[in-house]
């Protein structure tokens, strides 16, 4: 058995049954990220010792019959917004560039009492604002089906490291699609839990009310797995959720006490949606279909303002969020603050270096953002702006809850074209924005969603489809991707690096 083609059920079967140790599936990998990860930049500044240090001590104490936990020996990649004690934690922006957390976040406590073996920190969008990967202060992270073209964003290095084997798992996060449009460009699987199902207690916020920590896998059963290890609530983070955390590994196989219920939304299928992913979707109704599932149409009539509601409450959050990054505690500070200009010999010394350290951290996109976020609630505006998208929110919710009514998940597209060429949409925000069309719902939702390989484009290219929950039901959407995931071949597909 080759490690570097394994899934996690792979990894660990061949733990157990001896066909190779910890230590040499990590070495695997390392020399895989080695070898390819300067074509991927997917990984940063990678130091592989840690990992194979933590390899030969999950080993001797495999040998030794010490009790491990349920991820032992197995590599993990870490997207650069969720935090690691002592570890360069940037969010890919050179607003923290010297950043080092003190702490651990509560997904990386959890996934070190798995046993977990963190492998490095992962390419993004700066401060997960993006959908191409190109905002990161470290250059772009590039798509192993084609180094020319985007493994999406904002997580796209996590993306592009489970694709091209340089980790056979890896977290990231979501806010308006981050995990599952990424996941839908790369051909791997992307879960977006339900907000508060896993605790955001050192992850950098972004949005706090959209923000969600998830799983990337080769396969359904992967980020099951993980999901497993990581919810739960947390007295750090007030919005986790204090539930039981199922066994989501035997749900994805168990049968459901009534055959399985899919929705189509009629909304899902407008103006921009690739024709040929369009068709892969149809094709996945129809293997429900045949899988026992019944097929029906509905309507999320509310949907199609999700994009304009987005892009007001989170730019809001935001700007609220990122103004702690001034030079004075937090973040980057300027050395020359000197005035640039007769207006600026006005200011205090303390004006002029948070204005030079803000203008030098961040990044245009960033600052695009920000600027957007502070009009919005900005006095004269804030009820004009934020209030009325706050009100669409619940409107989409309100959609959602009446269409689990009558069906278990939802189906349709992740994104609505396949991967992109890098520089291709870069220039062009709102073309950027709209790639969120069909993930942004389930954020403002507060809903689980997945993304999963369903076919490929004639050139070649991934194509990925959507299944979405009621909150807090991940067994029943892990379920309904698993039926599909049996039903075909697709998460098979590897692309060839070489």
């Amino acid at each position: 058995m080759d490690p570097l083609g394994a899934t996690i059920s792979g990894l660990l079967d061949g733990y157990s049954s001896g066909s190779f140790s910890s230590e040499e599936a990590v070495r695997g990998f390392v020399d895989r990220v080695v070898a390819y990860n300067a074509r991927l930049n997917a990984l940063l500044d990678f130091d592989p010792e840690p990992a194979l240090e933590q390899a030969r001590a999950i080993d001797a104490r495999r040998r030794s019959g010490e009790p491990l936990g349920p991820l032992a020996g197995v590599p993990i990649a870490i997207k650069d917004n969720i935090c690691r004690r002592g570890e360069p934690t940037t969010c890919c922006s050179r607003m923290l560039s010297n950043y080092r957390p003190p702490f651990d976040a509560a997904v990386i406590g959890k996934l070190r009492e798995a046993d977990a073996i963190l492998l490095g920190r992962l390419n993004m969008d700066e401060f997960a604002m993006g959908s191409s990967n190109e905002t990161s202060a470290y250059g772009p992270a590039r798509n192993p089906w084609d180094t020319d073209r985007s493994p999406g964003g904002s997580s796209g290095g996590a993306a592009s490291a489970v694709a091209a084997s340089l980790a056979p798992t890896a977290l990231g996060s979501d806010t308006g699609g981050s995990i599952r449009q990424p996941a839908a460009l790369t051909g791997t699987v992307g879960l977006k839990p339900t907000y508060g199902r896993v605790s955001r207690y050192g992850l950098v916020a972004f949005a706090s009310s959209l923000d969600q920590i998830g799983p990337f896998g080769r396969e359904v059963a992967d980020v099951a797995r993980v999901l497993s290890v990581i919810a739960g609530q947390d007295p750090r983070d007030a919005t986790s959720v204090d539930l039981p955390v199922p066994d989501y590994l035997t749900a994805i196989e168990s049968k459901g006490e009534r055959p399985l219920r899919v929705g189509i939304a009629r909304e899902f299928f407008g103006e921009g949606l690739d024709p040929e992913i369009e068709s892969a979707v149809r094709e996945a109704s129809r293997i429900f279909e045949s899988e026992g599932a019944t097929v029906s149409k509905i309507s999320l009539p509310n949907t199609t303002q999700a994009i304009p509601a987005y892009y007001i409450v989170a730019p809001a959050e935001a700007s609220s969020n990122l103004a702690r990054y001034d030079g004075t505690i937090f973040g980057h500070r300027a050395e020359d603050f000197g005035p640039k200009s007769e207006v600026e010999k006005d200011l205090p010394a303390l004006i002029r270096m948070m204005m030079a350290s803000r203008a030098e951290g961040f990044g245009p996109e960033v600052t695009r953002r920000i600027m957007l976020g502070t009009f919005v609630l900005s006095a004269g505006y804030a009820d004009q702006y934020y209030v009325r998208a706050l009100k669409v929110r619940r409107l989409i919710r309100d959609d959602y809850d009446r269409a689990f009514r009558d069906v278990d998940v939802i189906l349709g597209p992740t994104s609505p074209v396949p991967a992109f060429k890098v520089g291709e949409k870069i220039s062009d925000p709102l073309a950027m924005y709209l790639l969120d069309v069909y993930t942004g719902p389930a954020n403002l939702a507060g809903i689980p969603g997945i993304s999963l390989p369903g076919g490929l484009t004639k050139s070649g290219l991934p194509i990925g489809i959507q299944l979405q929950a009621p909150a807090f039901a991940e067994e029943t959407l892990l379920r309904a991707a698993r039926t599909f995931e049996r039903a075909t071949d697709w998460n098979t597909k590897r692309p060839t690096l070489d």
